[in-house]
């Protein structure tokens, strides 16, 4: 681990743990926009961390951004950190300056496309991460970066079963703000987005598990904690498992951003943490009995943002179609060779 990914790690569980509080989720799932936290995000310079400092950001590398992205999974921030780190980051390689201010990205599904007639933008997206609370989104389509102003959109409310905003947003004929064409491949949102999502699902687990290690310590059944049980300490295990694999898979991912090309990492992240998020809140709830289900209880705070972010830019099984398509595709000699050769970092 880099020094700096330590001092990313420090920063982030500090602010976080002060700031993302039972009350902070609560209001938010209220409609109250938590500002204190946003500021100290961006005065700490998490929101432009991936920009580089020549344009005004941190110029943290993938790998060391993986702490962000993971932090905000583990204590789940309401505000649209990840998406404002994915758009600023998009802007600043088309060489458009990043805005103040909350951003998110568009579209976020496969399904939906915005176009770019001349110096407009007209479309529609569903499930648009806090349309109705960012200043502006940032579209990828038809090989150009488009920042757009979302008061200048039409804005259908609607939210996860983690109660975030998943807005519907529409533009006819908006005006962009600004525009550059681009050479990434069209699915970079969606892959990239996956890849957050995937490293906030590995920060969710890892969340899962402290809160079921702790009330499994605390509560106490026939004269002792039901951590003493055995069939406890088996689920409490498999669950720790599912944790590190799931570490492991997204931040593999972030180490491959760096070279250029996460595409194979990427995806398998995805399924693997959407896999070890599926499990790991079924064990956690199965420990923590009726209670876990409860909105007293911290724990559904955890689980309803896991449920969620495993089907947002994908599901596993898009990715999984994904991987297959790749693989079958370069033959089954190749398979081995690639797979040990992305291990040591040999491929690209």
């Amino acid at each position: 681990m880099s020094e700096m990914r330590d001092i990313l790690t420090d920063t982030v569980t500090r602010l976080f743990a002060d700031l993302v509080t039972r009350e902070t989720l609560q209001d938010a799932e209220n409609g109250i926009w938590p500002e204190a936290l946003w500021n100290a995000c961006e005065e700490n310079g998490l929101t432009l961390a991936l920009v580089p400092e020549e344009r005004g950001g941190a110029g943290l590398s993938w790998a060391d951004s993986f702490a962000i992205a993971r932090a905000a999974g583990y204590y789940g921030p309401p505000i649209p950190l990840v998406e404002t780190m994915l758009g600023a980051w998009l802007l600043a390689g088309a060489g458009i300056d990043v805005p103040d201010g909350p951003m998110t990205v568009a579209p976020v599904r496969a399904i939906d496309s915005l176009l770019i007639d001349g110096s407009a933008l007209s479309g529609k997206a569903a499930a648009v991460p806090w349309g109705r609370q960012a200043r502006h989104t940032v579209v990828l389509t038809g090989g150009a970066v488009a920042l757009a102003a979302l008061d200048a959109a039409t804005i259908e409310e609607d939210c996860n079963i983690a109660r975030e905003p998943r807005d519907t947003v529409t533009f006819d004929n908006a005006p962009i703000v600004a525009l550059a064409q681009t050479a990434l491949p069209p699915d970079t949102l969606q892959l990239y987005g996956a890849m957050f999502r995937a490293a906030q699902l590995a920060g969710g687990v890892a969340r899962a598990l402290d809160e079921t290690v702790q009330y499994a310590g605390d509560r106490i059944q026939f004269g002792r904690p039901i951590g003493k049980f055995q069939a406890i300490q088996q689920n409490l295990a498999a669950l720790a498992g599912q944790m590190a694999l799931a570490g492991a898979a997204a931040e593999m991912a972030f180490r491959a951003a760096d070279r250029g090309n996460p595409q194979f990492e990427a995806a398998s992240a995805k399924v693997v943490t959407g896999d070890a998020a599926s499990s790991a809140a079924a064990t956690a709830h199965q420990i923590h009995g009726a209670i876990g289900f409860t909105y007293e209880h911290i724990l559904q705070f955890t689980t309803r943002r896991l449920w969620s972010w495993r089907a947002e830019f994908g599901a596993e099984s898009r990715w999984a179609e994904e991987l297959g398509r790749g693989i079958a595709g370069r033959g089954a000699d190749a398979f081995w060779p690639d797979l040990t050769a992305r291990q040591a970092g040999m491929l690209p």
